[in-house]
Order: C-alpha cells, then structure tokens, then sequence
C-alpha cells in the first residue's frame, strides 16, 4: 500500500506599492497595458509593418474576443458554439524613454488564442499556437528608446473548430509590459513549498536569477515572511555570486505554530524576495503564502491538514456565456462564491490552464483546484459539427502542435502556477484514453464480466489505429516534465476508457488516478490495484454518482460534469451551448444547484419547485424543477423539495398539504402530487423536531414594472464590473418567473455595457447590443467601469413596464 504525504506553500503575485504592480512574470517593475489597442478582424498582407491603423480598425481595451461579439450560425461548428474564429491583428504604440537604456524589456501575455505572432517594429520576436499558454518575449535588442514603438499581434483562429468547446478567439487576457535591470529575477523564478512537523513550519524556496552579461554578478538576496496580520515572522539573507545565465539559490525559513491554510480560513502568508547588488535594491518579487498539508491514501482517500474529507468539486470551462471568454476578476469572484455556497469545494480546470486571477481567488476564498493541461495528446479527438454526438465530426485541434510544444507548454504551466496554494494536483490530460478515439486495444473486444468498458467504444478493437500502449509512455514522460518543476504535488489524469487503460501503463504513471464516469469499477480496481488512489474526475448529477464517492472511504471525491453551463459542445441548433451545470450563463443558481447543495451543504437549506404531470414520462421526480406556481386550476401539480434536513413540511395557504409525501429512493428528493390552487406555497425544513429553514413560492400576476439589484454599488475606476440583476415583478413587487420581455439598458457616465445574458440556452439572438429578452424573468447586466471618477447611472426599460434606474459610484 502507498500513502502519498505532499506539503505545499501558494504565492500569487501582488504588488508591493500602489505605484508599482508587480504582474504575473513575477520580476521587475509590471505595467498593465490592456488599455489603447487597435484591432481587425481579417488577414492582410504585411499587416505586421508599423503603420498608422486607418478607420477600419476598431479601437478597443483587453481582454478581447471577437468570436463572442459575431453573429451565431447555424453553418457553424455546434462544438464552438455555433460561432466563427478567423484572423485578427492587435497594434499598439508604446513610447520608450531613453532612460530606459541599461535596462531589460520584456512583453507578457497572459493568454491569447490562438496561433499567435508577436512583432515590434516589424520584427518577429516568436509563435505560440497554444491558446491558453501565458508567454513573453524579449523585447530588448528591438525597441526605439526615445521613440514611438509599434507592438503588432497576429491571432490565427482559422482552424475555428479545434475544440470540442467554445474558445474565444484573440488576446482574451491581461499583457504586461515589463522592465527589469540586468541582473534580475527569471521569469517564474521565485518557488517555495513548505514542511510542517507538528507545530514547525518550514518554508523551503527556491529563487532562480538571471545574469543576462558574461560575467559573475555578485548579489544578496533577502527573503522575508511575514504571516496574515503583516508581522514579519522570519527572514534570511543570501549572499552569492551569479554566473553568466541563470543561477537557482536554495534557502529555507522556519515558522512556529504557523496559521494553516483551510478551505474554511484559508489564511495566507507574503514572502517577499529583494534582490540586491552593491547594496542597492535591483529587482524585487511579492507574493502571497501559506502553509499546508495534504495527504492521499488508496485507503483512506485525501486529507487536507491531517483531516480526512470528501472533495466535492466541479469541472470549469473558461467561459461566461455573453463574455466569451474576456472574463474579468469580479465576474469569476461572484461564480466562486456562489459555487462555495452550495458545498462546493474544489475545481478542476476542465480541459486547460485557465487565468491567474481564477487562481489568486481560489487561493482567496479557500477552494481546491486541480489544474488541467491537455484535452488531446499526438491525436485529435471529434469535434462535433451538426450537435453533440451527431453527425459527421471534425478533427482539427490542438494535437498539431503537441509534438512540437507539449512539453514546453507543460512546463510553463507549472512553473507559472505551482505556487498556488489552491491547486492540489497537477492533471496532464483529460479522456485521452477515449476508446477508439483514437487509441484501440483488444480488450474492447471483450464484454463487462472480462473487464469491458461502460461507455459506447464505437465498435470494438481496431487493429489499424493507434496502439493504446502508447499512452503510457506519453504519460510518463509528461509526469516527468511535471516533476521536474514541482515535486510537491502528485500528478493524475482523467481516465476514460478506464478498462483499456488498465492494460496499459498509463494509470501507474499518474500518482492518483481519475475516473470519469465509470462509478461501476471504483471497489472492484481498488482490489485489483491496492496502492491505487482512485476518485472521480468527472462525473453526472445523479445521486447514485455522489453515494458511490460518499459510502466509499477509499474514493476521495468527485467532479460534476458541470459546474457552470458553457459555450460550445452545444446540441442541435438553437443551442448556445452545454447546460448540465449548477448554476446557469449568468451565474444565477438553478435547481439542479440547490439539489446538489442539499447533498454538499453542512448548513441547513430546503428548496421548493415544480411541474405538471401531463405525460407518464413527467413523473419520474426531476432535479431540475423550476420555483413556479402558476398553473390552470385543476392541473395535478409534482412538487418536489430538496434539503438536507430530517424532514420537510408543505404548506399552501398556511395549510398543511393533504397530499401524501413521498421520498424517492432514486434522488433523495420529497415530493407531492397536489391538484393547484393559487397562493402561497411553502416548503418547512425541520430538524429535531424544529422548523429550521423554509422556502416560498407565490402565484404572481401579470408583468407590472422592473426591479434591479447590483452585487457593488462601488466600483474602482480601472475595469471593475458590476452585476446588475433586473428583474420583473407584477404589482405587488412578486417575481414574474415566466416572463420574458424585451429589457434595454442605457449607462450614462464613466462605464459601458459589457453585455447582457438572460441564460436561455435556446436563445440565439443578438448578444452585441443594449437589448435583450429576460429569461425565466430575470436579465444580468455586467457593467464595466471606464477609467474615470464620477457617478453612473444604469437605466433599464421595457415596453409596457415601469423602468428602473440602478445608481453606481465609480472611485
């Protein structure tokens, strides 16, 4: 049997001064320059050329994705949602002070997709295909000083269906100009992890720094820790000579009693790092810290602080439906924090790195991550072209290039995120292993009692395509690169075609092992394979998948295929895109959510919803009841309640339901069948025989006026978001749930329109203008503040309703 004890400290870079940021390289001085670009949409020859951008170029700030802001088509791939790629150029100016001479220039971008070139004054500084890489590049031999400087991009999204879920085309996160001495920290060149022996903590980092001359430099590095309330709690100096290229320097701090990070508290630590020469301070790295441990056992399954737990995780595409994929801080802050409020816990980054600040925020509110990298390896999967799983499919994808950058896309991801305290595992591939798709094995001859597989395999064993014994080389030699920057963290994988793999030597490649979507072999591998640690990587929402976890010690978790509905992977046209997750586009929780928090949630909660029993097939007892109450008297009504208490009461009109309440073994779930009457309709949680918690439902009338709420009423001045929810009530100010008017939005003062989501899945209308259709009743604003002090004013109107007018303080 195999324990595997990790111990595991987090940064995220912060800057030390309000003058000064210190961005996601995490060395020199960082300036933020999303701000002032020009863009075309559409190739042109010689377009890298600097040039003054004529009419045809749109003026924008980052992030920016051009495919969320195009029409949607029915001609299009239903695998991207039905939205276009194509080619778009990025220019920008950059003034250069000649007293920037002596000093390294660098360009950082966080991420574009995908197929970039980068060029300053028409001079190729490289490619990267990968879109969800962060990258940079030396500027310095090619700069101007005391001149204007032309950065030009060019974002090659032909292959606009080469995955099997939306994208987003273009520079869809933050770039960074940096500027460093000569001598300065690498890129990614502070590591730290720590040790902790009962009440010793110990941080052990790692600083790597780089000497760009051909001679030894000679400098002192500082390292000092300071704990949550700011009190510097160690600090050591360092003194060393640097050679010609890059040196590591090895050092470690030691703490008492130190504050662990929970998923409760999660309380971090700062390390700075100061790099001095001749006694003067040349470059410097802050970043955020804490101390924690972790354990995976095939028996006892994962411990988070010598405490034994469930992880109750979700999988996470990039994407926030109206934004595409140019998502912002505040936007991904109110999703995680609605995801904590309903008993998750973790996330996996399905199926690729995702943005720093997701990251940083996890770090913040206290969620487990477990970071993805590839979707696909040397081969393309299927991209659904005509629906999910229908039709003829495509196979364009990132396998073009995996040869080629794999490896070093891999080691960029891990070296840019292994001090995330957030991220407990390091996932080097997701259903790569996909039986036949490509790779084959005789065993996909074989039927369920000699090992066969539990998912359709489309035919069996294919002699002529590629031999699944490939895949344990493939993965050994990525857990290597994985190893080699961050020993700290086991390596897994999301395992598809579990039976075939298991013939392979790809499972005993990874340190823990996932399974997606075969519940059915989690006690009968745990025999075959003792040392195994085997959870769920991803699996559906059924109660049945969540017992399988629960009544099962040595499985450790489970993540829910999904957590928040996503563009692409969409059906048959309408359809935006996937819709199984908790909570919809717009992030607002839907009932499958509140089902799921009946299953995750410690606090208690009960929830009410309903259909009418028309058709046989409506009587089976949904997850996915919507909170209504207005129906034609007379109709049999199924009223379901989830909760996690003892017991639930119904009550209409105050009353007691005479209907007999049954509790459906399937799901877990209380539900009546009551002939309607309108009114009130509540649902009573009782725990030890008190009423604990109750939820309400009421019969609304006709639409009367709106009504709008905003998560901040105060935004700071440089790219904040806001969320405005509007909503429609009838006269006595009752949610109208089956609404779904016509909503314009008007801003006067310093912030614009993002875009407006109502979480129709169906709904393939117009998302680039003011005006939108409410769906379910309800339409979420994002309001995007523009630069400048002073108030705004969100103005919503409707035909026929009284309007709304939501005030916003930009500081």
């Amino acid at each position: 049997m195999r324990m595997i004890s990790c111990f595991l400290v987090a940064c995220i870079w912060v800057g030390l001064k309000p003058a000064q940021v210190y961005g996601q390289p995490g060395f020199g001085h960082a300036e933020n320059i999303n701000d002032g670009w020009a863009f075309k949409l559409g190739d042109m020859p010689e377009g890298e050329q600097p040039g003054e951008p004529d009419r045809s170029w749109e003026r924008l700030d980052l992030p920016h994705d051009w495919s969320v802001k195009q029409p949607l088509s029915p001609t299009l791939a239903s695998a991207t949602g039905y939205l276009p790629g194509g080619i778009g150029w990025y220019r920008k100016t950059l003034s250069v002070p000649n007293e920037y001479r002596g000093q390294q220039l660098y360009i950082y971008f966080e991420g574009v997709y995908n197929h970039s070139e980068v060029f300053i004054n028409g001079q190729s500084l490289g490619k990267r295909p990968n879109g969800y890489i962060s990258f940079m590049y030396d500027l310095t031999p090619h700069v101007r000083y005391g001149q204007e400087n032309v950065l030009t991009v060019r974002v090659d999204h032909s292959d606009d269906a080469d995955s099997r879920w939306y994208t987003g085309s273009g520079i869809y996160r933050n770039v960074w100009l940096v500027r460093a001495a000569p001598v300065h920290l690498e890129q990614w060149g502070v590591y730290a992890y720590p040790t902790v022996d009962r009440n010793k903590g110990t941080l052990h980092v790692q600083v790597a720094v780089a000497n760009p001359s051909a001679s030894p430099a000679d400098v002192s590095i500082v390292s000092e820790l300071k704990d949550p309330a700011g009190t510097t709690v160690a600090k050591k100096t360092t003194k060393t000579s640097i050679a010609a290229g890059c040196q590591d320097v090895q050092l470690t701090l030691n703490v008492k009693n130190p504050e662990l990070w929970r998923l409760d508290d999660p309380n971090q630590y700062i390390l700075e790092t100061t790099v001095l020469q001749d006694g003067e301070p040349i470059d410097q790295s802050v970043v955020k810290t804490g101390f924690r441990t972790f354990t995976f056992d095939p028996d006892k399954g994962f411990a988070l602080n010598g405490e034994w737990m469930k992880v109750k995780g979700v999988c996470l595409h990039h994407d926030a439906g109206v934004l595409g994929a140019a998502v912002y801080p505040e936007v991904w802050r109110r999703r995680l924090l609605t995801l904590k409020e309903i008993g998750v816990n973790a996330i996996r980054t399905s199926h690729n790195p995702q943005a720093p600040s997701l990251y940083e925020l996890c770090d913040e509110l206290g969620l487990l991550v477990m970071n993805e990298a590839f979707d696909e390896w040397e081969f393309p999967k299927r991209k659904w072209l005509e629906g999910w799983n229908v039709g003829t499919p495509g196979f364009q994808g990132a396998y073009s290039f995996f040869e080629e950058w794999g490896e070093q896309d891999l080691a960029d991801v891990v070296k840019r995120d292994r001090n995330h305290l957030s991220i407990f595992a390091w996932s080097i591939g997701n259903e790569v292993d996909y039986p036949n798709d490509p790779y084959s094995h005789p065993i996909l001859d074989g039927d369920e009692k000699d090992g066969g597989f539990t998912q359709a395999t489309f035919g069996g064993f294919k002699p002529d395509a590629p031999d699944a014994m490939r895949l344990g080389d493939i993965a050994k030699r990525l857990a290597a690169v994985v190893k080699e920057y961050d020993a700290s963290r086991p390596v897994t994988a999301g395992l598809a075609g579990v039976a075939m793999s298991n013939e392979t030597a790809y499972p005993a490649a990874l340190d823990i092992a996932g399974y997606n979507y075969t519940e059915s072999r989690y006690e009968e591998d745990h025999e075959r394979y003792p040392d195994r640690v085997i959870y769920g990587s991803e699996n559906r929402h059924d109660l049945a998948a969540w017992k399988a976890v629960r009544d099962n010690e040595h499985i450790f978790g489970q993540f829910l295929w999904t957590g928040i509905d996503y563009l692409g992977e969409s059906g048959r046209w309408p359809s935006r895109g996937f819709y199984s997750g908790l909570l919809d586009f717009g992030g607002f929780i839907k009932p499958r959510g509140y089902y799921r928090q009946s299953l995750w949630a410690d606090s208690p909660m009960v929830y009410i919803g309903t259909y009418a029993i028309r058709n046989p097939w409506q009587r089976r007892v949904s997850v996915d009841a919507w909170p209504v109450w207005n129906y034609a008297d007379g109709d049999t009504i199924r009223v379901v309640s989830y909760t996690n208490c003892a017991d639930v009461n119904l009550l209409l009109n105050g009353e007691p339901v005479a209907a007999q309440k049954r509790l459906d073994d399937e799901t877990g779930v209380y539900y009546w069948d009551v002939p309607y009457r309108s009114g009130t309709l509540e649902a009573v949680g009782v725990r030890d025989g008190e009423e604990v918690v109750r939820d309400t439902i009421q019969t609304s009338q006709r639409p009367h006026r709106l009504v709008a709420s905003v998560d901040r009423a105060r935004l700071g001045r440089n790219h904040e978001v806001a969320h405005v929810t509007i909503e429609i009530v009838d006269g006595d100010g009752l949610p109208v749930t089956l609404a779904d008017d016509n909503i314009s939005v008007q801003i006067d003062g310093p912030a614009k329109l993002l875009g407006l989501e109502g979480s129709n899945n169906t709904d393939m209308s117009n998302y680039t203008d003011a005006t939108h259709r409410a769906s379910r009743g309800r339409l979420l604003a994002y309001i995007l503040s523009t630069g400048e002090s002073g108030t705004v004013t969100v103005r919503c109107t409707s035909p026929w309703l009284e309007p709304v007018a939501v005030p916003l303080h930009i500081d």
